[in-house]
């Protein structure tokens, strides 16, 4: 009827599962990105939120005109891009969600079960102690 070993050992399952989850994003965090371009003189930063956290531009870049400027622009933007892509892709197996919430909904489904049948039964000897 209440089968306290199975619950335990379900409850344990679904709790490393959970921390599969957990440790692989952390592993994944994205990391600050610095870039340059225009032999040093372009520096852009990614912050770790994938937004553009900082942009150095030395005067003397203005020397070689607007439309370089621009360019090594773009190339140093897209090199912080570039990096920060190839971070997020890895080999390593996704978590399967979707197998996490069955498993985690079945363990639910069986402590309501459980909890249910526990009822009963203390309403049962209750009942029966109310009886005599």
């Amino acid at each position: 009827m209440f089968d306290e070993d199975g619950l335990e050992r379900q409850l344990r399952e679904a709790r490393a599962t959970l921390r599969e989850v957990a440790e692989a994003s952390r592993a994944h965090d994205p990391r600050e990105i610095v870039t340059e371009a225009a032999e040093g003189r372009i520096v852009v930063t990614l912050g770790t939120d994938g937004r553009i956290s900082s942009l150095e531009i030395n005067p003397t870049v203005l020397r070689d005109g607007v439309q370089y400027l621009a360019e090594e622009l773009q190339v140093a933007v897209n090199a912080a891009l570039d990096e920060r892509s190839a971070d997020a892709r890895t080999d390593e197996p996704v978590a399967d969600l979707a197998a996490l919430t069955a498993r985690v909904e079945r363990l639910q489904d069986e402590g309501l079960r459980q909890m249910r049948a526990l009822t009963m039964s203390v309403s049962d000897v209750m009942r029966k102690l109310h009886g005599r």
